[in-house]
């Protein structure tokens, strides 16, 4: 919600701390490990349930991190209950979104390390272009500086993501910022939705090494050396032979994971 495509240490997946108002709940983002306000008006998913002994251990954990102690130990936590929660439920429909969005911030992290999850492209002329994925439409929006139509940029789009449906965004008005949106076929697998990450990894480099070819090649050179992130592979067996799996009612549950 802070921006467009969301903040990069956000996951847009939460732990339910406390839930005792019908307006809005206090939840833990499993990425960033900080505390919010939830809304309960918008639309939610339940995903898993947590018991009560694992609410309290990362309640503690809060708390320390609100004294200034333990920060990292409750982010490491709190992303192994998120990977662990995705896991257990496997790849469909709810839970595609946010492993789109697992995967789209390694590739933002490797390529354009910044304070939102997109990358960004100069193209010149203090032009910057900005790309950031919609994880519900499962499409790429390349926002652009002006409502104009950009035909540099969608010539380089096109021969970056070849064989995908490329629109262009029409703005509301002549002074909002236009752009374009790739659009990709829908991944019905686990493996589908790596696949697609993997073009868009590809396409978002060539694009790199088309407008900033001297920037390209340091990135380049990093990756190289270090590899890419690759957090979707720590995921195994339930979520890569995309099974779905269902919440056991008779679990108690303690709270919800948004």
């Amino acid at each position: 919600m802070d921006v467009p495509g969301g903040r990069i240490r956000d996951i847009g997946l939460a732990l339910v701390l406390e839930g005792r108002y019908a307006s809005s709940a206090e939840a833990l983002d499993l990425g960033s490990a900080d505390v919010k306000l939830l809304d309960l008006s918008g639309e939610l998913v339940v995903l898993d349930w947590v018991y009560d002994p694992t609410l309290e251990h990362i309640s503690s954990l809060v708390r320390e991190a609100a004294r200034g102690r333990g920060r990292e130990e409750l982010s490491r936590f709190a992303f192994r209950l998120a990977l662990s929660v995705l896991e257990r439920v496997g790849f469909g429909p709810l839970t595609r979104p946010s492993l789109l969005r697992l995967g789209f911030r390694d590739v933002c992290s490797d390529l354009d390390l910044n304070d939102g999850t997109a990358v960004r492209i100069a193209q010149g002329e203090g032009r910057i272009v900005r790309a950031h994925l919609d994880y519900d439409g499962n499409a790429l929006m390349v926002r652009t500086p002006t409502a104009q139509p950009d035909r540099r940029l969608e010539e380089a789009l096109r021969a970056a993501f070849p064989e995908t449906d490329l629109r262009r965004l029409v703005p509301a008005s002549a002074a909002a910022a236009g752009g374009y949106q790739v659009r990709f076929p829908l991944p019905l697998s686990f493996d589908e939705l790596q696949a697609e990450l993997a073009m868009i990894r590809v396409g978002l480099a060539r694009l790199l090494a088309r407008f900033e070819p001297e920037r390209f090649r340091a990135v380049e050179g990093v990756l190289d050396t270090f590899g890419e992130r690759q957090t979707l592979d720590r995921l195994h067996d339930r979520a890569s032979h995309g099974r779905t799996v269902r919440v056991s009612e008779q679990s108690a549950p303690a709270t919800t994971v948004h």
